[in-house]
């Protein structure tokens, strides 16, 4: 690395003092939840936001790997600086080592000119790398010596440039297990785990459904025109109950898909894909014999929520997210009788 090179790396990886301050958490609205799970990942990304080290993401396709990397960048000292999302699954490995390290002019057939890479790019900033263990061994040796050396060589290139960039790398992978069977370097494995941080499957953290449905149905009945109002509670006890094997993703566009077709102003059962009906789960999380009728889902959803309410029937119409009246009418048509010691015990 030449002189000029290290006061450029020396100049970035100097934190500035807000460094040391409270995590600005305004920046990271996209992350919708309120379980003790999201919340458990939102306090490991405001305490590793704030240092250098190298995060790695693990969690299932769907989880929101992605908005977690953004969340931990927006919490650091290089927000205002590139952050550089790279989905490493999607490029083949000739194209993915020069989009990461850049190429120089006749390196390759159609390399006509000399060209930055992504780490080049995303200098002073966070680069992403979505899917880290779909790398080729060659791209590996690569991505260790920028972890090691904070340097990279161009495509076809004979000298070094130096770069400052902090990586944040995701999978839904056992990077572990890819070590032990030889596909992932281990040295490589130890470097990008500095931090691992495990996002949570939705199906374990049920709390949030509720406040994430009503998130996508808002973007999408504002973003299409359609004049949507709500999510009907039996509507909502089968979004509950859904195992949502896709997790976030798959609840969103199962939102998008009902706000297109729809022709209700409160999205009912009928608006759902047929999957949330047919392959609804017990509120034990154990897989049912055979699919649960809507009236089961419907009542195990009600009854579970007053449960947890402690038979309050204001607090359980706040969690079920409709009018206390609503709740009313929910448990005389699904028979749910409250116990006289529990009403005698509750607060109106």
């Amino acid at each position: 690395m030449t002189q000029s090179m290290r006061a450029r790396w020396h100049a970035h990886r100097a934190e500035p003092a807000h460094a040391r301050g409270p995590v600005d958490t305004s920046r990271v609205k996209e992350i919708v939840g309120a379980s003790p799970a999201i919340r458990a990942v939102l306090e490991m990304v405001a305490r590793v936001g704030r240092t250098r080290s190298t995060v790695l993401i693990q969690g299932e396709t769907g989880t929101g790997k992605e908005l977690i990397a953004r969340a931990i960048h927006a919490a650091s000292p290089r927000a205002g600086r590139p952050f550089v999302p790279v989905d490493c699954s999607a490029l083949a490995e000739g194209v993915l080592e020069s989009e990461l390290f850049g190429h120089v002019k006749g390196a390759f057939t159609g390399a006509m000119i000399d060209k930055r890479g992504l780490f080049e790019a995303a200098h002073g900033g966070t680069c992403f790398l979505d899917e880290v263990g779909e790398v080729s061994p060659c791209v590996q040796a690569k991505l260790l010596r920028v972890l090691q050396e904070h340097e990279i060589k161009r495509v076809g290139g004979t000298g070094t440039l130096g770069v400052d960039v902090r990586v944040i790398a995701a999978t839904n992978r056992d990077l572990g297990q890819q070590v032990t069977s030889g596909k992932f370097r281990e040295d490589l494995f130890y470097r990008l785990s500095v931090v691992t941080l495990s996002v949570p499957p939705l199906r374990e953290r049920r709390d949030d459904i509720v406040l994430l449905a009503t998130h996508f149905l808002r973007k999408y009945a504002a973003a299409n025109a359609r004049a949507v109002s709500g999510i009907a509670p039996e509507t909502m006890a089968l979004l509950a109950a859904y195992d949502w094997p896709g997790n976030v993703r798959e609840l969103e566009h199962a939102i998008e898909r009902a706000i297109a077709l729809t022709t209700n102003p409160v999205l009912q059962p009928e608006d759902l894909p047929p999957k949330c009906a047919e392959t609804a789960i017990p509120s034990d999380g154990t897989a049912p014999a055979s699919p649960l009728s809507l009236r089961g889902v419907v009542s195990g959803h009600v009854r579970r929520v007053l449960q947890e309410a402690r038979w309050n029937k204001k607090l359980a119409a706040q969690l079920l997210g409709i009018h206390r009246r609503t709740l009313y009418r929910l448990t005389k048509r699904y028979g749910i009788t409250l116990k006289q010691r529990e009403r005698r015990s509750e607060t109106e």
